[in-house]
């Protein structure tokens, strides 16, 4: 494998701070490619899910559109976290959240007065991240808080992957099964997809194992080549959003139909000012939490952490608050800083050099689209299994034996992958700990700040509880 440098002292080498980080530009290349090749699946399941819905007018949006939109503020703001922010760590629409306002917010108001809420909601982001607000909550939250969130975002990549790869299915009956998931199709494992899944994953454990460079990548293009082979002679059907073949065109050209279309006020009036407060409410504080958890644990798997604190966090939040601007006025949802970005880490990415090369893939497929369809689900989980597991090793830094942590620690890092949110397991911690220093008579311990959030929480779980949104 040809062994990519940058010279010590070099322009390059001085802004990214490459060498200083112990990394080097072939590292970096590949991490960013990797990262990229782990979540450019995005940019097919994201227009899916916004076009699967109307708004109040019974109006859908175009899936070329959406899929430009995805891919123009993808490539932007992950390049600017690059240049900016200098962390490896990709932005790209937001799964949970687009669904928030494909099929929440849309059947209640325009799209454009949708993605104006979104643009509202970025700035509400940007304007803490300024203010320092969104730094200091995060350095507010004890440190063995921080790494139960790196834990439970372990878990979450980890089961993700094991989903979106087949290996893990929901039982077709859970309402009167006694478990909700299962191993495969009826308990059994069969089938070409689940075959590439373990070979892939098989490979990528071996390959980290020996210490080879760019263990994931080729993992991930051994698991491609396998499963566009096994599609063509066997004529597979069941590979789930993205069928591995050849595509019979390289180039599509782009639509920025969606580009500039919002309204930033206007879904007030069409939804009510309750409902689209409690919306923007929702929206906030899902981008602000899932973010900070991402970021936190993404960065500390890639060394960036001192003393507790992530470096450049500022910068960091600053461009992630645009990224969910950036998604309002593409078209294509709030963007924010993607879990897969540790497969790019587990890659050896340390710097921001990998984001730009991330970016700039996205921003490529503006006009090869065809060619995101090309890697299948199974293909990249292996790679979410993986830096799942190895995100998870950060559990020995728990003190189990403190008994103030060990049940807040605990809620936290089951309830993120429980119920697929990284804001519901960060919740559950600071109430749970609030709620532990409160009862102990030691409350002056877990601080104002602290005890502010666990009342957020407490309104963001009880939203709907009582005849609310």
């Amino acid at each position: 494998m040809i062994q990519l440098r940058t010279r010590q002292g070099s322009t390059l080498d001085q802004f990214f701070r490459i060498t200083e980080r112990g990394s080097t530009l072939g590292r970096e290349v590949r991490g960013g490619i990797t990262t990229f090749v782990a979540m450019s699946y995005i940019v097919l399941l994201n227009p899916l899910i916004l076009s699967a819905s109307a708004d109040i007018t019974g109006a859908k949006l175009s899936v070329e559109q959406v899929t430009t939109a995805t891919a123009l503020a993808a490539g932007v703001m992950t390049v600017l976290m690059g240049l900016v922010g200098n962390a490896p760590l990709a932005l790209a629409a937001g799964l949970g959240v687009n669904g928030i306002v494909a099929f929440q917010m849309a059947p209640e108001m325009t799209w454009a007065q949708a993605f104006g809420l979104v643009v509202l909601e970025g700035f509400c982001i940007v304007l803490m991240a300024v203010s320092g607000v969104r730094e200091r909550i995060i350095n507010a939250i004890p440190a063995p808080l921080k790494v139960a969130i790196t834990v439970g975002i372990g878990l979450y990549i980890a089961l993700v992957g094991l989903v979106s790869a087949g290996f893990v299915t929901r039982v077709p009956d859970a309402a009167h099964s006694p478990v909700p998931v299962q191993l495969g199709v009826s308990g059994h494992l069969h089938g070409w997809p689940i075959a590439v899944f373990i070979f892939g994953l098989l490979l990528m454990i071996v390959l980290m194992a020996r210490g080879v460079p760019g263990a994931v990548l080729i993992s991930i293009g051994a698991a491609t080549v396998l499963a566009i082979a096994a599609n063509s002679v066997f004529h597979v059907e069941n590979w789930g959003l993205v069928t591995p073949k050849v595509p019979d065109s390289v180039v599509a050209a782009p639509d920025f139909g969606l580009f500039g279309d919002i309204d930033l006020l206007g879904g007030f009036g069409s939804a009510g000012v309750v409902a689209a407060t409690t919306f923007l409410f929702t929206l906030v504080l899902s981008g602000f939490f899932d973010a900070m958890g991402t970021i936190t644990s993404v960065s500390d798997e890639a060394g960036l952490t001192r003393d507790g604190k992530v470096e450049g966090m500022g910068r960091i939040l600053l461009v992630d608050g645009a990224g969910a601007i950036a998604g309002g006025v593409t078209g294509s949802a709030p963007n924010t800083v993607f879990l897969e970005s540790a497969a790019g880490v587990g890659e050896g990415a340390r710097t921001g050099l990998a984001s730009v090369v991330t970016g700039g893939l996205f921003t490529l497929t503006l006009l090869f689209t065809p060619l995101a369809a090309v890697v299948p689900a199974q293909a990249a989980a292996p790679a979410l299994v993986v830096i799942g597991g190895l995100m998870m090793t950060q559990i020995r830094r728990i003190p189990w034996g403190d008994t103030d942590f060990t049940i807040p620690v605990f809620l936290t890092a089951a309830v993120i992958p429980f119920t697929y949110s990284i804001t519901n397991g960060i919740g559950a911690g600071l109430v749970s700990y609030v709620v532990l220093k409160v009862c102990k008579g030691r409350w002056r311990e877990a601080g104002v700040l602290m005890s502010i959030l666990a009342a957020i929480f407490v309104a963001y779980f009880g939203v709907g509880a009582f005849g609310g949104a």
